[in-house]
């Protein structure tokens, strides 16, 4: 069946030229020169996709944008711009439309919309259903069944339905890159690339030619030409990870090509259009970024149009069992081994545990368990923690690695080092940073606030390499 679509606009030039560029995509199209004649035609007739100028005779294109969001949720709405009104397009967004183009409409980044939004699954359902459809059973999911996941998974639902920059919030191991990919998978994208980058694991001087590309001879050492993150995602989607550690004069560019939706590669003097859906993430706090100056604040406004925050393992704590069972059955199928189970103390002491590294740390934490445990029974004295669970009992305390312990309080005995002591807290730092950077050397050691020869050196030193 052809798909069919409403053009709104009170200029009869723009809604012939839609008309006649949709026409030879095959599409049918009726339209609406305002508000009033657009919805008379939305009650009478069928439509797969709404495009409505800003600027109507009797309102604006945001009005349209809601009504269509509160009766046709399921049907994706695009807004046509005048350039450079980049405060219209992020109201646009954040009420709910799937994407917009400026004036003067570039033809192909038309085309390229509307067959993203034509892409988009077409569930038939009153008001709600977006919200209620879980996401789709082929792509990442995330595991529980607490409030603040089901209410995850619902936003997730309805973020994957639009083209809109959002910015991921959440604390380091909370999943960020999981809620991303899920995104992507349930979108109109998800034939194509997902390509996740973490931003402050790319040397400064490289990060351009990283997001970029670079041409043949654009700096020493550049011996070909070499395509960018941006062109490698095309038509798919893009994830900045720790978006926050981007350099100002990398944000100023980024800025860029999220409003002219065009790159430009190291060295070269065109511009090539990409087509990306960007979504970020940092577990630092943007807001006080921008106010202590290493954030733009107009970079800022054009990735935070949407916020999802991602709760931490500690606001979700009745998903643990569920979450260790995934987990445990994910490490036996990886070793081709049978499934480790827990004990009801080992279950106990994890619940008591408040995860300052989230599901990356719980993951962590039976991985080793599994590896070290006998019978396949996970013990308490299998569980090692950063910092010891109050339920666990003195005995299986003592039974733990003294690298892992974080008493205040420090007993200087008979055969007490300091030298030893200071490794053993030099050491967990060590593991944590590069836990949470996924064992990213270069990143580990920014975070720790060294160069990497430093670090280097020292897990050489602390035999850690």
């Amino acid at each position: 069946m052809t798909n069919h679509i409403l053009i709104v606009d009170d200029e009869p030039d723009i809604r012939e030229l839609l008309e006649i560029t949709l026409g030879r995509m095959s599409l049918s199209t009726s339209s609406a020169k305002d508000l009033a004649s657009a919805r008379q035609l939305l009650s009478t007739e069928d439509f797969n996709l709404c495009l409505t100028d800003m600027r109507l005779p009797d309102g604006d294109g945001l009005e349209l944008v809601e009504y269509i969001q509160n009766e046709y949720n399921q049907m994706p709405v695009a807004v046509i711009t005048a350039h450079g009104t980049t405060e219209s397009a992020i109201k646009a967004l954040k009420s709910g439309a799937f994407d917009f183009v400026s004036k003067p409409v570039d033809l192909q980044k038309l085309r390229d919309m509307v067959n993203s939004a034509l892409r988009l699954p077409q569930e038939k359902g009153g008001e709600g259903a977006a919200l209620d459809a879980p996401p789709s059973r082929t792509g990442p999911s995330i595991t529980g069944q607490s409030s603040r996941v089901m209410e995850l998974r619902a936003q997730i639902a309805k973020l994957a339905r639009s083209q809109a920059p959002i910015y991921i919030s959440g604390e380091s191991g909370s999943g960020k890159e999981l809620a991303a990919r899920a995104i992507h998978q349930n979108s109109s994208r998800s034939s194509e690339s997902f390509i996740a980058v973490n931003c402050g694991a790319i040397p400064k001087e490289l990060v351009e030619s990283e997001l970029f590309g670079h041409v043949k001879g654009s700096f020493t050492g550049a011996d070909s030409d070499k395509q960018g993150l941006f062109q490698a995602a095309h038509g798919g989607t893009l994830f900045l990870d720790e978006i926050a550690d981007l350099p100002l004069h990398t944000q100023v560019k980024l800025l860029r090509v999220i409003q002219e939706k065009a790159i430009r590669p190291v060295g070269s003097q065109s511009e090539t259009s990409v087509d990306v859906r960007i979504l970020s993430a940092t577990h630092k706090n943007l807001a006080n970024e921008v106010e202590l100056g290493k954030m733009r604040q107009d970079l800022y406004f054009r990735l935070n149009v949407i916020e999802l925050a991602v709760p931490s393992l500690r606001e979700r704590i009745d998903d643990i069992p569920e979450l260790c069972l995934s987990i445990l059955n994910k490490i036996a199928n990886e070793n081709s081994d049978e499934v480790c189970r827990l004990s009801d103390e080992a279950l106990n002491a994890l619940l008591e545990y408040n995860f300052p590294g989230n599901v990356r740390e719980l993951e962590n934490i039976l991985q080793r368990a599994a590896t070290l445990c006998e019978d396949n029974t996970i013990q308490v004295s299998n569980l090692e923690f950063i910092s010891a669970p109050s339920s666990i009992p003195d005995s299986a305390q003592e039974t733990k690695s003294p690298n892992s312990k974080s008493d205040d309080s420090v007993e200087i005995g008979e055969d007490f080092s300091l030298e030893k002591h200071l490794e053993s807290i030099e050491i967990v730092a060590i593991e944590k940073a590069l836990e949470e950077t996924r064992w990213n050397k270069t990143a580990a050691a920014k975070k720790l606030g060294m160069s990497f020869r430093s670090l280097r050196y020292r897990l050489k030193k602390l035999g850690l390499d």
